[in-house]
């Protein structure tokens, strides 16, 4: 069984990184999706890709996965550059204009 250990990114909806600071397991899907014929809504059988793990470090991940014998590919975060940015620099006496 596949699985995929990622870093889950911030909310776009604010600008903190609560709740990104844990590492999660997810098994990939097995099968293809369909269409249900009632619905019409996409399914899959098997219910193994609606779990995901939390684990505090990715070592403790790559553990389980490991006592699973789950193939687990691990996707590393991007980090973002934070640049220091102040108001009142837009009004600074030696402010330079960039043409």
């Amino acid at each position: 069984m596949k699985a995929r250990i990622y870093q889950p990114s911030k909310s776009a909806m604010s600008s903190g990184t609560a709740q990104s600071n844990y590492w999660v397991l997810e098994f990939a899907a097995q099968g293809a999706r369909r269409k249900d014929a009632f619905t019409g809504w996409n399914s899959i059988d098997g219910t193994a890709n609606q779990v995901k793990l939390k684990f505090d470090t990715l070592e403790e991940a790559q553990a389980y996965a490991a006592a699973q014998g789950l193939a687990a590919r691990v996707d590393r975060p991007n980090k973002r550059k934070r640049l220091a940015k102040s108001y009142s620099d837009n009004f600074r006496y030696d402010r330079v204009e960039k043409i």
